[in-house]
């Protein structure tokens, strides 16, 4: 802080004995010694709200960065969404699903659950095939 040397302490310290007096002197020293403690924890204070003012603005500066990448990563979503959903659609219009109400004449199939596979028997049955393409 301040370059003072022990010579100059002592300069100092006989300069006010002779100012102040030997009564005073020790009374005095209390009162500065005081006085120097207020000041170092008022700069102690002042530096330490200075130093959370500025993790504050850093912490403000990252979250914002976070709010933007998350409004990229939403609005990128939200793109891909909406491709994914009018490619379903002319999917379900090229293959005239009914529930997508186009009705363009395709097959429908059987309500129930094998009455479209041919019989176990059958040499083209799908379960005579996977076995013979495990020979």
């Amino acid at each position: 802080m301040f370059d003072i040397g022990f010579s100059e302490l002592l300069v100092i310290a006989v300069v006010a004995l002779l100012v102040i007096g030997p009564e005073k002197l020790p009374k005095v020293a209390r009162t500065a010694g005081i006085l120097f403690g207020r000041l170092q924890r008022y700069v102690n204070d002042v530096k330490a709200d200075i130093q959370r003012e500025v993790e504050l603005d850093e912490l403000k500066k990252l979250r914002s960065q976070f709010e933007d990448a998350a409004k990229s990563v939403e609005q990128s979503v939200s793109e891909v969404d909406r491709e994914m959903r009018a490619v379903g659609d002319d999917l379900n219009r090229s293959i005239g699903d009914p529930a997508a109400g186009t009705g363009s004449g395709a097959p429908e199939v059987a309500a129930t659950p094998g009455a479209a596979l041919p019989p176990p028997g059958d040499p083209g049955s799908p379960a005579k095939a996977s076995s013979e393409a495990k020979v």
